[in-house]
Parts: C-alpha cells; sequence; structure tokens
C-alpha cells in the first residue's frame, strides 16, 4: 500500500505527523541505505553477526567484549564503515571520546557521507561535539544528519532555531483550523 503513495503525498503526511520539523527541509522520508554490494556477503554476513554480538556485549554493560567483537570486524573488513560507527558508540559510552571522533571520521569517509551509517556517524559526532560544548559543529553534523532523512537530527535543528519551531506550530494550528472547518457544516 505504502508504495501508492506519491514522494508529494509522503511530505505532506510527514508534515501533518510532524508538525515540528522544517517544512522546507524535507528531503526523502524514507530511511537512508548503505550500498554494501561491493562486500564479499560471507565476510559481511560474518561482521554483521560479530556487530550484534558486539551490541548484546554493550548492552549488557561488558564494553571490553564489545571492542573486542567490533575490532575483530573490522579486521576481516576493514572498509566497512558500519563496524567504525559501532566501534564508535562503545568507545563513547566507555569515554574514550577522542578514539570514538577517530572511528567516526573513519565511518564518514568510507561511507563518502551517504547512507544510514553516515547519518548515525554525523549524529553521533554531533552528540560528541555537543558534549565538548561545540555548538556550531554539532549543529552542522546534525544538519548534515538530517539531510540524510535522521529523525532525531531532525528534531535537533528544529530545537536549535526557536523560530523555525514557531513557524511550524503556526503552520499545524493553521492546518487544525481549516480541517475544523471543513468537518463542521
Amino acid at each position: 500500500m505504502d508504495s501508492d503513495i506519491s514522494t508529494s503525498d509522503k511530505k505532506v503526511l510527514q508534515i501533518v505527523f510532524n508538525p515540528n520539523l522544517p517544512v522546507g527541509n524535507l528531503e526523502d522520508i524514507e530511511e537512508p541505505v548503505d550500498d554494501e554490494s561491493s562486500f564479499d556477503p560471507e565476510k559481511l554476513a560474518t561482521v554483521k553477526n560479530l556487530e550484534l554480538k558486539g551490541v548484546k556485549h554493550a548492552e549488557a554493560n561488558r564494553l571490553e567484549d564489545a571492542l573486542e567483537c567490533m575490532n575483530q570486524a573490522i579486521e576481516i573488513l576493514p572498509d566497512y564503515p558500519a563496524s567504525y560507527n559501532n566501534r564508535a558508540q562503545a568507545r563513547r559510552i566507555k569515554g574514550l571520546n577522542q578514539e570514538a571522533y577517530d572511528d567516526l571520521e573513519k565511518a564518514i569517509t568510507l561511507s563518502k557521507g551517504k547512507g544510514r551509517t553516515a547519518s548515525l556517524a554525523f549524529t553521533q559526532r554531533a552528540l560528541l561535539r555537543k558534549l565538548d560544548g561545540n555548538e556550531e559543529g554539532s549543529l552542522e553534523d546534525f544538519k548534515l544528519a538530517a539531510q540524510l532523512g535522521n529523525q532525531f537530527a531532525k528534531q535537533q535543528v528544529v530545537n536549535a532555531n526557536p523560530y523555525a519551531a514557531l513557524c511550524n506550530k503556526m503552520l499545524s494550528e493553521a492546518m487544525e483550523k481549516l480541517s475544523g472547518n471543513c468537518t463542521k457544516e
């Protein structure tokens, strides 16, 4: 059914259901995807299993085990950007912020700034920059992630711009009034 909806209709629905998002910045509503076609499918499956195992270790607060899984994944496919992004998250949780920055830079470079991994890496880097007090750099990274379709990043961009939030609120209120007028006779 979703394929019956045009891109324009999807944008309208996005505005209706998310009135706080900046109206002019709606690019694509679809979640960005990574191009994994250049990777050996067997190695990629092994790497994804290691990453999943690493995430479970991190969720259980076994960060050394999580890092070991991510390191193994990077050894198998050193050009796979998602492993660097995932290792950055474990390093960030562990308080190894400079190492996390380095991994995020590698993830962004390897992804060529495109796709889901780049979106997540820009968002993580934005959070680290915000933590370091670099509001300008943080906002720039949130904007890059938002352009890639990251909803959390879009919301952060809106929160940083009170004028856009106010305009979107007024638009939402106007649409509510209009829809109320259409149903009354």
